[in-house]
């Protein structure tokens, strides 16, 4: 049997039944962000398009019976925003030093540093050809690099070795331990922690503060609405521009209402706050937050006391709740390794982002060890 790779510009162009068949195969924990829908929305509401760098270079595995065996998310970046693995100072080094850093080819899920399969397949078998066929497209297209964001451990490290090179970071997960309730959880912090968590929780709704969570069809246009004018505020003062356009909202609302949890907060009858989140198999997956009021500690209830009530309620195992943010230690939140694939063309350029790695890799694990030296719960 022979396999051949060919690119996509669009993910219409392979079919919602053959990407999911591959993105959320049976037996796999159904993930959001790698489904059809999720990636559709971007695309169809202009959101990951070339005209906002993110130009949609899928690619596909086939058999020589043109049966379908893997496809990868695949986008043909002129920038580096919207990744949260930082790269503007290798971008910086290389042309500064004469080359050409952008395009790039970016694997991930546009706008979305949550953890997952990159390399897409029903059998791991041919994850190998889909690693070969990424590295023959960028030498086809005599881009600089090639970066694989968020993988599973498993695949980073197939592609570590087939010559990528491996890069660490960390998030702060929320794990559930076999909770029956928000108290349950509590009862495993330190005193402290657990006094400090229940005076948050009554100080974020002290000024008439009403909370809906909304899902499926209590999704509304006024909903999205009110929230895009939150995504918007945040957007703006964080990178200057938002990524997500309001059609993007409407759209998933359409289509995955499902597996979107909107936290809304409510005063006077006004909305001021919201939080949404996406929901998988195994996982909830926290995204943007925004507001119109500050109130106190109102970010922490919705982002993460109000996502941990919803885990143990539906018995998922973990919580994502984006990147950085070292505060979410003291809210339960535990330092987790992330992991990234960088395949880089100019062999002294890819020498010396080697060299920078292995010092940073070391750094990122003595962090967590420190980190994880203050951990929230009670000792044994």
């Amino acid at each position: 049997m022979t396999y051949s790779i060919r690119a996509c510009a669009s993910i219409d162009e392979i079919g919602q039944a053959a990407w999911d068949s591959c993105a959320n195969p049976a037996g796999e924990p159904f993930d959001p962000f790698l489904s059809f829908a999720f990636l559709h929305a971007l695309e169809e509401s202009k959101s990951a398009v070339a005209e906002t760098g993110w130009a949609p270079y899928h690619l596909v595995l086939e058999d020589d019976m043109d049966s379908i065996k893997g496809v990868v998310p695949l986008y043909l970046k002129s920038h580096s925003q919207g990744e949260y693995v930082f790269d503007y100072s290798w971008a910086d080094a290389f042309e500064r030093a004469g080359g050409r850093y952008y395009p790039k080819l970016q694997c991930s899920v546009p706008f979305t540093p949550a953890t997952g399969r990159r390399l897409l397949t029903r059998d791991t078998e041919y994850e190998k050809y889909l690693v070969s066929g990424i590295m023959q497209v960028a030498e086809n297209m005599e881009v600089s690099s090639v970066h694989v964001t968020f993988p599973e451990e498993s695949q980073w490290n197939r592609m570590g070795g087939m010559g990528f090179l491996q890069r660490t970071d960390k998030q702060f997960h929320w794990l559930n331990r076999g909770y029956g309730t928000f108290s349950d959880f509590l009862v495993d912090l330190s005193s402290k922690k657990r006094k400090n968590i229940k005076r948050e929780r009554r100080a974020a709704v002290v000024n008439d503060i009403e909370i809906e969570l909304l899902s499926g069809n209590d999704l509304r246009e006024e909903h999205w609405d009110a929230f895009f004018t939150f995504y918007r505020d945040t957007g703006s003062r964080k990178w200057g521009s938002s990524y997500l356009t309001r059609q993007f909202f409407s759209v998933i609302g359409e289509t995955m209402p499902e597996n979107v949890l909107l936290i809304m907060c409510k005063r006077a009858g006004r909305y001021v706050a919201g939080a949404i989140n996406f929901i998988g198999e195994e996982c909830l997956y926290g995204r943007n937050w925004g507001c119109l009021e500050d109130h106190p500690f109102l970010h922490f209830e919705v982002c993460y006391y109000q996502a941990i009530e919803y885990a143990i309620s539906r018995g998922l195992k973990r919580v994502e709740a984006g990147a950085q943010g070292p505060h979410k230690l003291a809210r339960g939140y535990l330092p987790t390794q992330t992991y990234s694939a960088h395949w880089i063309v100019n062999q002294s350029f890819r020498d010396a982002v080697s060299h920078y790695l292995n010092q940073e890799n070391r750094h990122i694990l003595e962090e967590i060890d420190y980190i994880e030296e203050h951990s929230p719960f009670r000792k044994g």
